[in-house]
């Protein structure tokens, strides 16, 4: 039986308006980030000197990896930015940074015409892309977890991973767009650049919306109750535990996400043979329903509970992931491909469509959005960052197979963590707010 709304508490058509707004926001975000993997294959070798396509792309993923390295610094500032001034601000303010960076990146000269000067502003935009992101995850993550109703909190919530998937979708889809549109030599030479103005040119759109989003009644309710403000010591001196369970959590999902989706379009061109348009439309495919399962997870969880999916993920993971990379190696079906990856990404399902609301639940509401964002961008910065660089440099040096040993390796410390932790369904902090 649904609890009455706490006083004060915006009517339901304002509720699931603002997580409207929020999630069509965290869409565009994700999409800046993400389109720079998907056209990772065409600018590589316009921005980076003459070597293999193993070489260049080695580079992109070490730019790729490298705005991961701000996401800490990102999630720190504006962690503590939402904590003290609102979700609302931090949010605006992340998409602004995002839009600089894409346009950014949309004008840069290349390699030929600026030499080192190209990857140089390359990395620019993408510190600035990885400060934005940093606080976006952190920022959305507690925004819709508290604007969500007590018990359709997963389901809501889920909708931050529907919209991070849509934004990858979104890339893809435009990748393929442009791949049907445009010749191969035109989209090396330029084309690859019409995405990312058109990035810039949404998230202008975006930063209007989140202008207009309610804030939310907890971030209110807490605004000068006298509890220490949000910072890096305090996080680590009162809520050390929950830091760092948000840190071991997310460290096994985060690999496993990267894996299975940034890195395998490349892993489907560069190991299984596939054409790059014939890879856009498998991770196309997998992706579009991957998305779609993410909200029914959630609201699964507000049934049975947030650990019975983690420890599923963890299980299916660690008996899963080497037999599936092994079968893709040597796939030739585009279908059987889709098939595989489709698997692989509905296993990491028992932690994305979830993993944000988990997150929030474990912290009050004066240090959430920095509780949230900060662990788990230190995490993202050593595993998911990491991840298409790790498994190519190990692709360059013959060892391939160890990356899939690796992923499940991590999949199996984060199970541990499932295994041990409390359900936060039933112990959640967002409820005691």
């Amino acid at each position: 039986m649904a609890t009455a709304a706490p006083a004060g508490a915006p009517p339901p058509e304002h509720r699931l308006r603002s997580i409207l707004g929020g999630s069509a926001g965290n869409l565009v975000e994700w999409y800046d980030w993400y389109v720079y993997s998907a056209f990772t294959l065409y600018f590589a070798p316009v921005m980076f000197p003459k070597g293999s396509a193993t070489a260049q792309l080695l580079n992109a993923a070490a730019i790729f990896a490298v705005g991961f390295l701000m996401r800490p610094v990102g999630a720190w500032i504006m962690g503590i930015y939402a904590d003290r001034h609102g979700r609302k601000s931090a949010l605006t303010l992340s998409v602004t940074l995002m839009c600089v960076g894409a346009l950014m990146i949309a004008v840069t000269p290349g390699y030929a015409t600026i030499g080192w000067g190209a990857p140089a502003l390359l990395v620019l935009a993408r510190l600035l892309q990885g400060l934005s992101v940093g606080g976006e995850y952190g920022a959305s993550a507690v925004y819709l977890s508290e604007m969500a109703g007590k018990n359709r909190r997963g389901f809501f919530s889920s909708f931050q991973y529907v919209t991070l998937v849509g934004g990858q979708l979104t890339a893809l889809c435009v990748l393929l767009i442009l791949q049907n549109t445009l010749s191969e030599a035109q989209l090396e030479h330029w084309g690859w650049r019409i995405p990312f103005a058109i990035g810039g040119l949404l998230a202008i759109v975006v930063f209007r919306i989140r202008r207009g989003l309610l804030e939310t009644e907890s971030f209110k309710n807490v605004s000068g109750d006298g509890k220490p403000r949000s910072s890096g010591w305090i996080l680590f001196r009162d809520h050390p535990r929950e830091a760092f369970t948000v840190l071991l959590l997310t460290a096994g999902g985060t690999l496993a996400f990267y894996a299975y989706t940034t890195y395998m379009q490349k892993f489907l061109v560069n190991t299984s043979g596939f054409s790059r348009e014939t890879a856009s439309w498998i991770m196309t495919a997998a992706l579009a329903l991957y998305a779609a399962l993410q909200p029914a997870a959630g609201a699964l969880s507000d049934r049975i509970g947030r650990k019975p999916l983690m420890v599923g993920f963890g299980v299916l993971g660690l008996i899963c992931t080497v037999p599936i990379f092994l079968s893709l190696e040597h796939v030739t079906s585009p279908v059987l491909a889709w098939a595989l990856v489709l698997g692989a990404l509905v296993i990491v399902t028992g932690y994305t469509s979830i993993n944000a609301v988990v997150k929030a639940e474990l912290f009050p509401a004066h240090i959430r959005t920095l509780g949230v964002a900060l662990p788990y961008a230190l995490a993202n910065t050593l595993f998911g960052g990491t991840a298409e660089y790790v498994a190519l440099w190990l692709k360059n040096a013959g060892m391939e197979r160890g990356f899939y040993w690796y992923v499940t390796a991590m999949i199996g410390v984060s199970l541990i963590v499932y295994l041990r932790m409390r359900d936060t369904r039933t112990h959640s902090q967002i409820s005691e707010d």
